[in-house]
């Protein structure tokens, strides 16, 4: 062969590859633009959209030393409201995954290219138990109708682990086309599913004799959004891959989940099995007399007392070594060092508990705020909590205390109503966790008010929370300051009255406590609450029912209605009269009871005061598309109790025009 000849071949490959490529930089690897899509000013099939992938790309490697993910992403920008795709937002998990080579740039509608060369931002998005969720932001610039924005990036996963991976195919956007492959880790067995289905325009996922699994997809649609949807996850087309260190996959469910159960039954019982320490420490917690559920109690609370690290603000490697936290071998060691994780405190109550004599159990739970779990999916990575099984009384309670303030005997909502695994040494048995009825978490609303000549309403309001209702709040300002924490309140309170309202908070609630309601109050002002109707004066019965005003106004419904806890709105309110005014006319009582759901509405009028009583009872989990129309009606007759009036007869005062 003519080595001149094979060189003049090479270079006229790579001066075709660069005629084909735009790059940004030296390093940079861009698809070309072609005149299509510069031009697209719509697309037939997702008529409306404010912007669309034109392609994405997955390709993720797993090796076990070096485990990594390409991610590519071309979008349109087809109205205005779709430049908001400008403001780009990559999650990952802390600890386990970095992203790297961040490349983003805008092409104009004239082709022009504008090179991103801004500041990438870092944020927090939620906390749990176990698990930190960041996200690296940045915003691109120029970004017009017509524009194209792309951008691509790595994830890098940490060292010596291999996790099991997924390809999303489901997106907020329709996706024009994509494509997907990943290199599994070549010493383990790795099955892949797609519980959800495939859309018509995608293949079916094959390996090919390269070891690499492919898939191209086209015409994905849109994924649709709706308020108290089921996870979003499980509801996507997506593809799922997991990984098994055994040598053959295990196709029998029965067989896979005792495998798994007894793996795990052996590891706990190793991380608990100080049961001289564990005995010693609980003799420093209970007294012998204490009873039953008064020594549990005290177990409870002396273990939420110990350092929660995975509720703590993120440290940097430098914080990390100054601190030099001791690893955790078993229990002894997190109650000796003062400190752990959430699931290590979790398995630290179940040593004490079994210490002090209870009958209880380790329970790996899948939590609900990603997927609803499915034993026959085989796939052990979605059970990823941990909680506690005790027997008391003749009752299974379930306690959770490495979520931090996390109430007694109460899951936090993701883990409640969960299917778990109970593990024993035969490989443990399926549990559903406990789901804590409307008593249990309630929104208490107090309003002691005076009614101004003017028809505004003046005076003082306490709002407690209660159960989950508390727990929630307290999580998600745990890393807050007073003053952020004031205005979250302020904020809430202005979202339950369906007026302009003067709030502020006049002390901090309790914010530490896992046993305390946390209670705000406030001095508020109202204006022109009341309104006149001629010689008479109008006053609205809803101070509290902005958040049901617009709740499934919606004529129809594509998925099930989930709820995340059972809850219990209970709000009472008196309001003193200007001098001289009294009731005329009141709504008549209300009590509608649909078993699941309940509004009471109840009101008097005497000696110059108003006083009315609503409550707001939903029991409700789970309801399917199908009885939509049923809770649609429901709150339909929530919103005509809300809009109800009392009528004032005027005085020797009136309210204002």
């Amino acid at each position: 062969m003519n080595f001149r000849r094979v060189f003049l071949f090479v270079v006229l490959l790579l001066i075709a590859a660069v005629a084909r490529r735009t790059p940004l930089v030296s390093g940079d690897d861009w698809l070309p633009i072609t005149p299509d899509e510069l031009k697209m000013t719509s697309e037939p099939k997702a008529p409306g959209a404010p912007a669309i992938f034109l392609y994405r790309e997955v390709d993720r490697k797993d090796s076990g030393t070096a485990n990594t993910e390409y991610n590519y992403a071309r979008i349109k920008i087809l109205t205005e409201e779709g430049r908001k795709y400008a403001n780009v937002e990559i999650p990952y998990l802390h600890r386990t995954t970095a992203i790297s080579n961040i490349r983003a740039r805008t092409i104009r509608p004239d082709g022009t290219i504008v090179n991103f060369d801004g500041k990438v931002y870092e944020k927090t998005i939620e906390k749990t138990k176990g698990n930190t969720y960041l996200a690296k932001t940045f915003t691109l610039t120029d970004v017009q109708v017509g524009s194209i924005i792309e951008y691509h990036f790595n994830y890098d996963f940490e060292d010596g682990w291999v996790y099991s991976s997924l390809w999303v195919l489901s997106e907020e956007l329709f996706t024009k086309r994509a494509k997907f492959t990943l290199k599994p880790y070549e010493r383990l067995s790795v099955r892949w599913s797609w519980p959800a289905g495939l859309p018509a325009g995608a293949q079916v996922p094959t390996e090919e004799p390269d070891k690499v699994i492919r898939m191209t997809a086209q015409d994905i649609p849109a994924f649709q959004l709706e308020d108290y949807m089921p996870p979003e996850n499980e509801l996507k087309f997506r593809v799922d891959f997991v990984y098994s260190e055994e040598s053959a996959i295990e196709k029998d469910e029965t067989r896979y989940w005792k495998q798994f159960g007894k793996k795990n039954y052996d590891h706990v019982e190793g991380f608990i099995g100080k049961s001289q320490a564990m005995q010693q420490a609980v003799s420093q917690i209970v007294a012998p007399s204490d009873p039953p559920e008064v020594k549990l109690q005290k177990i409870y609370a002396r273990s939420q007392q110990v350092r929660n690290l995975s509720f703590e603000p993120r440290r940097t490697e430098q914080e990390q070594k100054r601190d030099k936290l001791k690893e955790a071998k078993n229990v002894a060691d997190v109650w000796s060092n003062g400190y752990g994780w959430g699931s290590e405190i979790t398995w630290l109550f179940l040593g004490l508990a079994k210490a002090a004599g209870f009958e209880a159990y380790p329970v790996i739970a899948a939590s609900r705020n990603e997927y609803f779990f499915r034993p026959a999916r085989m796939n052990s990575h979605e059970l990823n909590s941990n909680v506690v099984l005790v027997k008391l009384n003749g009752k299974e309670l379930y306690f959770d205390p490495g979520t931090a303030f996390a109430p007694y005997a109460m899951l936090p909502w993701q883990e409640a109503s969960v299917g778990a695994l109970k593990l024993d040494k035969d490989g443990g048995s399926w549990v559903t966790t406990a789901l804590p009825d409307s008593s249990a978490s309630r929104i208490e609303r107090k309003a002691e008010l005076t009614m101004t000549d003017e028809g505004s309403l003046e005076g003082k309001i306490t709002v407690t929370f209660t159960g989950l209702e508390g727990l929630s709040r307290r999580l998600e300002l745990r890393d807050k300051d007073d003053a952020a924490r004031k205005r979250y309140l302020e904020d809430q309170l202005s979202e339950y009255v369906p007026a302009a309202i003067e709030g502020e908070l006049k002390s901090q609630p309790d914010w530490k406590s896992s046993s305390e309601p946390l209670v705000a109050v406030y001095q508020v002002k109202v204006p022109g609450w009341a309104s006149s109707a001629g010689k008479r004066a109008l006053l609205p019965v809803g101070l509290f029912s902005a958040t049901e005003k617009h709740l499934f106004e919606h004529a129809h419904r594509e998925f099930p209605i989930v709820f995340e806890f059972p809850f219990k709105k209970m709000d009472d309110v008196t309001i003193e009269l200007p001098l001289g005014w009294q009731v005329g006319s009141a709504p008549k009582d209300m009590d509608t009871d649909a078993k699941a759901a309940e509004y009471i509405f109840k009101s008097d009028g005497k000696n110059g005061t108003v006083h009315f009583n609503r409550v707001l009872r939903s029991d409700l989990f789970i309801v399917p598309a199908d009885k939509y129309t049923v809770l649609r009606n429901f709150f339909q007759v929530v919103r005509s109790g809300d809009e109800q009036q009392i009528v004032l007869q005027p005085g020797t005062t009136s309210a204002s025009q």
